[in-house]
């Protein structure tokens, strides 16, 4: 089992080489010629080769530990500066934090049962003409495996990564003082890999919320979960860095804006809070690149948030979508896809978001939208990489009109776009 996961890293990983960033859906599958430009278009972190991602800080899965190789995330909102260590400040405020969040942070327990496929060679006539009942058999086995959460609400909503009940057949909750639950998935996201689950309890602990919004590198982080089974375990450092795309930490069928941080997140740690000084939950630890040391990364508790509200009122998520792949210009992007000669394209502008392809029938397309096309600005803010066009769409509404100024063929074109809903289609 193991060595399939390997091979399946492997080859998602070449795949990513090959594709190009696109706002809207998972990146294209077909192979693309290995242009350089293209590779900076795909804004794919190359670090990320050789070893891979380890999607999810991890669902620890199996009696051997082994991880679901999905990627995952979850968060919360309001921070300030990490305190000083002088004399007016308690040493200890990690001992304190955790004294005071810690029973709001479960154990989840999450079983599925998965069936055994047999190779195509066996349903051949041949085959069952000469062997009938000495053929094996489909089996079902049940997998396990072991996540975090954290509890939102005194009667019982817990916020976990997709990935950790995502096609479970079974969960169950465990809190810090012992008592066991089963729980109700009310829904999953795969996109942003936030999923919330339900249990039947009530006068439960919960956890305050930070605003993700005003992280800066160097504040305090404190990461509490289950790694590799270890229950209440944590672990301290700091934000390394905000605004990681999906694409940079090797994740690009997600639609998050990751948070990093250097407190140890290890498999078993998905769906647990990252949390300030101040004990506020101000991200879900969901990934970690496997071969690298110091490097984790947690949703923002604000994404977080929009996404589980729309899961306890309605059980899905609806998420904008334009359609169409694009790059970030400049000078060096330029002179690569002007020399290349199967890019297909010729671009006279260094600045904004050049439009590489519109999907077929999207909101793209039937606005207008045409490959080869700049965009300078998006509802009157400048562009300058695909990052703000990606932001700008996901804070849309669905049906939202979005403006935009576009560069094409050596004069202005001004568009509108109306957001559609992101196709329904599960992300993989």
């Amino acid at each position: 089992m193991l060595s399939k996961v390997v091979i399946n890293i492997v080859s998602s990983l070449k795949a990513m080489q090959n594709q190009v960033h696109d706002e809207s859906q998972p990146l294209n599958p077909k192979k693309h010629n290995h242009a350089p430009w293209k590779k900076a278009a795909a804004s794919l972190s190359l670090v990320l080769l050789g070893s891979g991602m380890t999607l999810a800080g991890g669902y620890l899965a199996g009696n051997q530990q082994q991880l679901a190789q999905k990627a995952s995330d979850l968060a919360v909102s309001r921070v300030d500066a990490a305190p000083p260590l002088g004399n007016n400040t308690d040493p200890n405020f990690v001992t304190q934090v955790v004294q005071k969040v810690g029973p709001a942070v479960v154990r989840i327990e999450a079983s599925r049962t998965v069936a055994s496929r047999l190779p195509a060679e066996f349903n051949d006539p041949f085959f069952r003409r000469f062997f009938g009942s000495q053929l094996p058999q489909q089996q079902e086995r049940v997998q396990r495996g072991t996540g975090s959460g954290f509890l939102i609400s005194a009667d019982g909503s817990i916020l976990t990564n997709a990935h950790v009940v995502d096609g479970a057949d079974t969960v169950r909750v465990i809190l810090k003082d012992g008592r066991s639950f089963q729980g109700k998935v009310l829904g999953t996201d795969n996109l942003t890999d936030v999923a919330v689950v339900k249990i039947q309890a009530n006068n439960l602990p919960t956890l305050a919320v930070g605003n993700s919004d005003q992280l800066q590198p160097g504040q305090w982080a404190i990461a509490i979960g289950n790694p590799l089974g270890l229950d209440n375990t944590v672990t301290t450092g700091i934000i390394s860095a905000t605004g990681r795309t999906s694409n940079q930490i090797g994740a690009p069928d997600k639609r998050v804006e990751y948070i990093q941080t250097d407190a140890a997140i290890n498999p078993g740690n998905s769906g647990g809070p990252l949390l300030n000084y101040r004990g506020e939950v101000i991200g879900m630890n969901t990934a970690i690149i496997q071969g690298a040391q110091g490097l984790g990364f947690a949703i923002p508790i604000k994404t977080v948030q929009r996404i589980s509200n729309q899961l306890i009122a309605t059980g899905k998520v609806q998420h904008p979508y334009l359609g169409i792949q694009m790059v970030g210009l400049t000078p060096q992007v330029k002179q690569n896809i002007n020399s290349d000669p199967n890019s297909g394209l010729t671009v006279d502008r260094d600045q904004g978001v050049l439009v590489v392809r519109v999907m077929p029938n999207s909101p793209a397309a039937r606005a207008g939208l045409r490959a080869g096309d700049v965009i300078q600005k998006l509802n009157g803010q400048a562009v300058t990489d695909a990052s703000n066009v990606q932001r700008a769409v996901e804070n849309a509404q669905v049906g939202g009109q979005l403006q935009l100024e576009l560069w094409r063929n050596g004069r202005n074109v001004n568009l509108a776009v109306q957001a559609g809903a992101f196709p329904t289609q599960q992300v993989e």
